[in-house]
Order: structure tokens, then C-alpha cells, then sequence
């Protein structure tokens, strides 16, 4: 008996022995993988000093947002270079050169600027970046887009810390001006010489928050229609009736617009289009009245997003023919009209079956780093992506941002911690699974390859 209870006692003691390292192992293995809690707190404090410097429009800080930048760049050892298309409005360039310079490179874009805020509808200041006992992060662009350019730099530095090395090169622009338009920055960066240096063959931009727990991405998105109608008529006294007004004409036009805008809105609610396959229609001004220089005329402005999949022909005539009809007195104006081509013709759409290796990639890389992903969208507003396809890249939206509401140009603007870490970690694979694919066949052009 005593030799039996020998023999137990050492295999309990080598049994507790082996679940230590066993223990110690998926420690040593878990810390790899995840910052602990030092590297968290740096890891935040950068995007929290990233979103309190002021690049609010109209008035944005590029200055001490590029120099920001700059510091994280040689703080990772990163090539860099700011262009200025137009003076003070610098486009930041950060490179980390791939092993193969043959191979197209890969372009990760954000935005440096932000929208403005009524400081009396914050719980916290916009630029306070303020985390509260949940862990939200509250501050203008925590969604849009500070969190994503600091995610790529920060999904760099892991990597670096890892030892990995990128077979692609792989590029990094924080442009300014996208919330006006970006034809500032990016679009003049996706026609430059700079650019076309730079051989890219795919495009990451922004995306959207999910409130559920899928990723969205976006392949497309709706061409911005800025329409003016102006209607005409002759003035009369107030008290007087008379028909064919400026303002009645107007008032005709403006209900069938309201009706056209029920009819895509009941499509949406009903479930039967997601909000980027609808058009949009919302009135932005109206002038008219005995306050205006000219009472004999009144006009309305419409903000109008048309998807790519759409009838563009269609629409136009449904505006010539309807909306402001020459027979009622009725002229319109396109203030801006989106292209629905790029510039050899083809729909502004980005491919998200087997022509397109990218967008399968993309899945995968997600999926690796324990993300989902859902149905392909097309973004319902629009991106400085829409530059890129311009010119024949594909370009895709994304921001690794699931289980928070959509809070872009509102109030109260947040991203929680966790959220954001776990942004960095999807990145981490993106970028690793984009820098290290090799087309079948070697094929080296930045065009054929797609």
C-alpha cells in the first residue's frame, strides 16, 4: 500500500507539474497575441491624442495633425512624405517598402479632417476624448475616421513587433478635406504624378459602424445629384387670387418629389432595398416669398444620392419631365451630379466576386481575426473612395466597427474601447494577408492581376 501511495503522490505531483506549463504556455501564448495592460493604456492614449487635436472644419488643424502623424511614422520607422496639392491642405505619405517592389502595392486612406459639433448636445466635450466607465470613447471622429488611421498604424507597429515582413509594399495616406468633398486631397492624389509613382492595386477606405456583430463592406456607392428647381411666375398683391404663381408651380413640383421620395423610403422600410439601393431625396433650401429679390420666381434645392445600379437616364428625364416641367415654368440645375462611370466608361463599382481577389481576401483576413462579415453594401453616402474607382482601382470600404450604433456627423459621437482593439487585431490581418498575396502565374501588373 505505501508503495502504491508513492506512486500517486508523484504522478498527482507531476500531473499539477504539467498543468502549470501547460498554463504558463497559453499565458505566454495569449500575451503574444494581446497588448497587456501597459501597451492597452498606450495603445488608447494615442488614439485619445489623435482625436483632441482640432481638425474640425471649416477651420482644421492639419499642421499639428501632420506632425502627430509624423511622430507615429518615425516612431515605426516608416518611410514619409507630405505633398500639398494645395497650400495647407497636406497629404501625409507613409510607406513601409515590401520586399518585392515589383508587386502593386496596397493603399490604406483616411481623413484627417472632421464635422462639426454643437458643444451644448455634448455629454463630453468633442474634443475631450473621454472614456467613462463602460470604456466609450466620446469625441468627434472616434468613428469617423480618426479610429481607422490610428488602427492601421497601430496594426503596423504589432506586426513590426512580430517580425513580420511585407512582401508588397504597403502605403498609408491621411488626406484632408473629405468632409467637404476631398476634392482638396484625395482627388488630386489620385490624379498626381505622386501617385501614379506609387503603382497601387487596392484601395481600403472607410466604412460604416454595424450595430450588429457583422463587419459591413462596401463596394459602391450613390452618386451625389445637388439639384436646383426654379419655377416662374408672374408677382401679384397678397390679397389677390391668381393662378401660376412662382410659389404655386413650385409647391406642384415639390409634392411629387415628395412622393417619389414616400415611394423609395416605403421600399426601404419594407425591407425590400437596403438604404445604399434606394434614391434619396431631401430638400436642403427654399427661397421664395415676398422676402426674396425676386418674387416673380422661387426656388428649392434637393440633396439626391443615386445607387450605381440605377437607371441614371430614367432619372434625368424624370426630372426634366416631371419634377420641372418647361410646360409649368420650371427650370432645374445640377449644382454637382456625380459620375455614375469611371474614367474608361465602366460602372463606379468595385467587384466583389472571383474577379476580384481582394474582396475574398478581405473576408478571409476578417474571418482569421474572429470577425464577421455581412451581405456586400453599397455606402449610401460618399467616401474619398469614390476618387479611386474613378480611376479604375478597386477600392472598398471598411471600418472594423460592429455592435455600435451609427453615430457619424451626430451627437455624442463614441467607440468603445474593446471595440477599437479589437479593430487594430482585424487589421493586423488584413494588412498581413493583402502585403503577402502573390497572383497565380507571378503575374506583377498592377492592372492584369485584377
Amino acid at each position: 500500500m505505501a508503495k502504491l501511495g508513492n506512486f500517486n503522490h508523484h504522478f498527482l505531483h507531476l500531473h499539477l507539474l504539467f498543468l502549470s506549463l501547460l498554463l504558463l504556455a497559453l499565458g505566454l501564448s495569449s500575451s503574444a497575441s494581446s497588448p497587456n495592460q501597459d501597451e492597452q493604456s498606450k495603445i488608447l492614449s494615442r488614439f485619445q491624442e489623435y482625436l483632441q487635436i482640432d481638425t474640425v472644419q471649416p477651420t482644421p488643424d492639419y499642421q499639428k495633425s501632420t506632425q502627430f502623424i509624423l511622430s507615429q511614422a518615425e516612431s515605426l520607422s516608416l518611410e514619409s512624405q507630405v505633398v500639398e496639392f494645395v497650400k495647407g491642405k497636406p497629404v501625409v505619405l507613409l510607406k513601409w517598402p515590401g520586399s518585392d517592389p515589383s508587386l502593386p502595392s496596397i493603399l490604406l486612406n483616411s481623413h484627417t479632417d472632421v464635422v462639426p459639433y454643437e458643444l451644448s448636445k455634448w455629454g463630453h466635450h468633442p474634443l475631450g476624448a473621454h472614456i467613462d466607465e463602460q470604456g466609450n470613447i466620446f469625441a468627434r471622429g472616434s468613428q469617423d475616421m480618426k479610429c481607422v488611421g490610428l488602427q492601421y498604424l497601430e496594426a503596423i507597429r504589432k506586426l513590426k513587433a512580430s517580425g513580420f515582413q511585407p512582401k508588397r509594399s504597403l502605403y498609408l495616406s491621411f488626406v484632408p478635406d473629405e468632409e467637404i468633398g476631398g476634392h482638396d486631397g484625395a482627388e488630386k492624389l489620385a490624379y498626381s504624378d505622386v501617385f501614379k509613382s506609387m503603382n497601387v492595386a487596392i484601395v481600403l477606405d472607410e466604412g460604416l459602424p454595424s450595430p450588429s456583430e457583422n463587419y459591413r463592406l462596401f463596394y459602391a456607392e450613390r452618386a451625389p445629384r445637388w439639384l436646383a428647381i426654379k419655377a416662374t411666375g408672374a408677382p401679384g398683391h397678397g390679397a389677390k387670387l391668381y393662378d401660376n404663381s412662382a410659389m404655386e408651380n413650385l409647391l406642384k413640383s415639390i409634392e411629387i418629389v415628395r412622393r417619389f421620395r414616400a415611394s423609395q423610403f416605403d421600399l426601404l422600410k419594407a425591407g425590400l432595398r437596403a438604404e445604399g439601393e434606394v434614391t434619396s431625396v431631401n430638400m436642403a433650401f427654399l427661397k421664395a416669398g415676398t422676402p426674396s429679390p425676386t418674387p416673380s420666381e422661387a426656388e428649392a434645392g434637393f440633396d439626391v444620392r443615386v445607387p450605381p445600379t440605377a437607371d441614371a437616364e430614367s432619372m434625368d428625364r424624370r426630372i426634366a419631365e416631371e419634377w420641372a416641367p418647361a410646360s409649368r415654368n420650371m427650370t432645374f440645375e445640377y449644382k454637382q451630379k456625380g459620375s455614375m462611370h469611371d474614367d474608361f466608361g465602366r460602372p463606379l463599382i468595385t467587384a466583389t466576386d472571383g474577379s476580384n481577389p481582394w474582396w475574398a481576401l478581405l473576408e478571409e483576413a476578417i474571418n482569421k481575426a474572429n470577425g464577421k462579415t455581412g451581405k456586400p453594401e453599397i455606402f449610401p453616402a460618399s467616401t474619398d473612395a469614390r476618387y479611386f474607382r474613378q480611376i479604375g482601382l478597386p477600392a472598398i470600404g471598411f471600418s472594423p466597427i460592429a455592435n455600435t450604433p451609427n453615430l457619424l456627423h451626430a451627437h455624442n459621437e463614441f467607440l468603445n474601447q474593446a471595440e477599437y482593439l479589437k479593430g487594430i487585431d482585424v487589421y493586423e490581418s488584413i494588412i498581413k494577408a493583402y502585403t503577402s498575396y502573390a497572383p497565380p502565374g507571378g503575374d506583377r501588373g498592377s492592372r492584369d492581376e485584377l
